[in-house]
């Protein structure tokens, strides 16, 4: 038989499988194109009565494999009934090679960053209107990349706008040379060619994402000389981030506040992990002073929080009176990587001298157990650099509220806690950016695209009401297609009571929790559509009434989404949070289920027609669900799951996450790097693996080889039990991403195999 023309299928990749894919990549294609908003700056015209708006877009660029960013920009004009235009400009235009960029205080100046990807050195660009001003090249010698991680990043113009302070990565430290001799002493001039670099000491790092990054140190740039300071008499053992400049006094000594992670005992992951005990510290900077250079050597670090185990974000009164930060204290002392968060301030002394003990009055504490529809607690990850109403001394931000996010306001003196956006919307909202007195928010839902809204209020007062007009905006633009598909799909926000109260030992653990239901706005002959039950990971994060492109492919597909904020998730008090560690794998799993039979009671879903979809600790329920109920699930997916907590403690970036979730509290004091038969054995019985033997159905795993959260050997692991046992699985490795499979091209694949992989077993 002749073979020659006979076109060779890609592995894994049947006929039919092929035509499904397609059909489905054009529909992912068209959801790829759609850009997201990633922040947004103003500038003020003299008069008052205009104002430039930058926006910061990004798209997902599949060929080369990475987030094409640009840059958008609007002219606001504002009228006297209060409504606004945006006249936006023809073309955006892309930042290639900017690692960020950040304006200046008074709008006048850019600071542009660009990062190496090599050996090179970093370079800032200082941009005036119409012209590049400044460039600087600083190399390797003095530090390595400047930190934009959302994390340790920190970068901050000083009031006179002379100077900027910022982390980046330190010098390389360094290593042995060797050559056709030998060792070749440190203090050799010898330039050999044959000579090579050893490898030196091993260094620990801060675990996921941040695998061979250096330690985060403090630099000042004088953009007037060019030359760059490193602060010194910071603790080795302490890494450094989220610098902010103190209030100028004038011909003295001004201070940098920045927030200090401790390695003490050892680094261990730190991405998402609000647990790690951190600091704000304050260093005097003698920028006025013209021997500078010699005293910031000797300048003394002082512990600003010392009586507190957290504290990061500060943000300075523009009036310079008072700081304020945020502290996830509660995650520190209970282990739970993330928490219930509470907000404090502290009076900053007019003269610039500091003295110890330094009073920290609380703005907002922890809220252990809200009543329904009040403030649930704080859930504020992240914080505009200028969050200030014109009054001084209120606050905008964005907080989780149950599934939803939404913006606040409070009073930073006299505490009180105020919905910005409407209290009655079901879709979550986030704040950009503020306009003087009026805010710039970005609202979408699981069905409708992210758009611009523009936030005002007609006389300030405590219960004034805010007015909000849509933007028309090019940002988000989609084809008429997914305008189609997207306006036959529908959500809500389900109330789901708990089925068994004997074994809560709080009310918060006691209440309703929540899932987020996305379906057809009408049925198909009467028929439900498929369902996915899709669960977040963390287990202390959140699913919200977003707009999220992969939960929108699989709606579009023709699937219900039951998406499930499980008792534990952010947003719904301390009390409910603190309720999962030391249930996980049964407390969770349980919830999961009774969500399900909800839905299916309702007359929502068909029991016999569902699936289930979860990364890392979603993952973790996933692999549960399909093992405690074998006859629940068609089909399921797994996204770098957490299968085998004994295996995982000793390869994971956060071993005491498994005593934490494992043990409760407790756990803290158990953790140790060396588990005993005890411990091992009790990982075991709370892990997905005791169960494998009872799985029926066919799974799906999607792993990320360069995981340091959940090594890629818990998922093969499990994959393999189950084939041992004649389940049909399909495994997937994407060699060079880490735990959140977000490389453009990797989440292409990613959930495009997990659409035909659910359509294939969904009927």
């Amino acid at each position: 038989m002749d073979t020659s023309n006979v076109t060779q299928l890609p592995i894994g990749i049947d006929e039919n499988t092929e035509e499904q894919f397609a059909t489905h990549s054009k529909l992912l294609h068209d959801l790829n194109r759609i850009s997201s908003i990633e922040k947004a700056w103003l500038f003020h015209s003299p008069d008052g009565n205009s104002s430039q708006a930058m926006f910061s877009v990004s798209q997902p660029n599949l060929l080369a494999n990475k987030r094409r960013k640009f840059i958008q920009s609007a002219n606001i004009s504002k009228h006297n009934n209060n409504s606004v235009n945006f006249h936006w400009t023809p073309f955006p235009l892309e930042m290639t090679g900017v690692a960020t960029i950040l304006p200046s205080p008074s709008g006048s100046k850019l600071l542009v960053v660009r990062n190496p990807e090599n050996e090179s050195p970093t370079h800032f660009e200082i941009w005036v209107q119409s012209q590049l001003e400044l460039e600087f090249h600083i190399p390797q010698s003095v530090h390595g990349p400047v930190y934009v991680d959302g994390w340790f990043e920190g970068i901050s113009w000083n009031s006179d706008e002379t100077h900027i302070a910022y982390v980046a990565e330190e010098p390389s430290p360094p290593k042995p040379t060797f050559n056709d001799q030998g060792y070749k002493k440190s203090g050799s001039t010898d330039k050999d060619c044959n000579s090579w670099k050893g490898l030196g000491d091993w260094e620990e790092d801060w675990g996921e994402t941040y695998a061979g990054k250096r330690q985060p140190a403090l630099f000042i740039l004088n953009i007037s000389s060019g030359e760059v300071q490193v602060i010194k008499g910071i603790p080795k053992s302490l890494s450094v981030g989220q610098v902010e400049w103190a209030p100028s006094i004038e011909g003295k000594y001004q201070h940098l506040v920045f927030v200090g992670w401790s390695a003490d005992p050892r680094k261990l992951g730190i991405k998402y992990c609000y647990n790690r005990r951190c600091a704000l510290y304050a260093v005097r900077v003698p920028i006025y002073e013209p021997e500078a250079e010699s005293k910031v050597e000797g300048s003394p670090v002082i512990n600003l929080t010392e009586n507190t185990s957290s504290a990061f974000l500060p943000r300075f009164s523009p009036d310079g009176k008072f700081l304020v930060f945020s502290s996830a204290k509660t995650c520190v002392d209970s282990g739970a990587h993330s928490a219930t968060n509470s907000l404090h301030r502290i009076e900053w002394p007019t003269d610039g001298k500091l003295s110890l003990p330094v009073k920290v009055v609380d703005v907002i504490p922890v809220v252990l157990c809200a009543e329904e529809g009040s403030f649930p607690g704080l859930y504020c990850l992240n914080m505009l650099s200028n969050p200030w109403l014109p009054d001084g001394q209120t606050m905008i931000f964005s907080s989780y509220w149950g599934s939803r996010e939404v913006i606040l306001s409070v009073n930073v003196l006299s505490g009180d806690i105020s919905h910005v956006t409407p209290a009655d919307s079901d879709f979550s909202w986030r704040l950009l950016t503020l306009d003087g007195q009026n805010i710039v928010a970005v609202c979408s839902s699981p069905v409708d695209l992210p758009r611009l809204k523009y936030g005002f209020i007609e006389k300030p007062n405590k219960d004034a009401a805010w007015n909000w007009f849509d933007v028309s905006s090019p940002l988000t633009k989609c084809s008429d297609k997914i305008k189609s598909l997207l306006s036959s799909r529908q959500f809500s926000i389900l109330k789901i009571p708990v089925k068994d109260v004997s074994n809560c030992t709080t009310e918060g653990a006691k209440k309703p929790y929540e899932a987020i239901f996305v379906s057809s706005k009408s049925k198909k002959d009467d028929k439900c559509e498929p369902l996915i039950v899709i669960l977040h990971g963390g287990p202390h994060s959140v699913s919200l009434t977003s707009y999220l492109k992969s939960a929108a492919f699989l709606s579009l597909l023709g699937f219900s989404l039951l998406i499930v904020n499980y008792r534990g998730s952010l947003g719904f008090g301390e009390e409910a949070l603190q309720s999962l560690p030391g249930k996980i794998g049964s407390q969770d799993v349980n919830d999961v289920l009774v969500a399900i039979d909800h839905v299916v009671d309702s007359g929502l879903a068909t029991p016999s027609n569902i699936s289930v979809l979860g990364g890392s600790h979603g993952g973790f329920l996933t692999t549960h669900l399909i093992g405690q109920a074998p006859d629940k699930f068609v089909a399921a997916c797994a996204r770098n799951p957490v299968c085998n907590l004994a295996f995982m403690v000793g390869t994971t970036d956060i071993p005491e996450w498994c005593y934490v979730e494992t043990f409760g509290t407790e756990g803290k004091t158990l953790y140790t790097e060396a588990p005993t038969p005890e411990h091992l054995a009790l990982f075991h019985n709370k892990s997905p693996i005791a169960h494998v033997s009872k799985v029926k159905a066919p799974t799906l795993f999607l792993l990320g080889a360069q995981d340091l959260r959940v090594p890629m050997s818990n998922g093969i692991h499990f994959s393999r039990a189950l084939k041992e046992k004649g389940v049909e699985v399909k495994v997937i490795l994407f060699p060079n991403d880490v735990h959140a499979i977000e490389r453009p091209q990797s989440d292409y694949e990613s959930f495009l195999n997990i659409g035909v992989w659910f359509k294939k077993y969904c009927k």
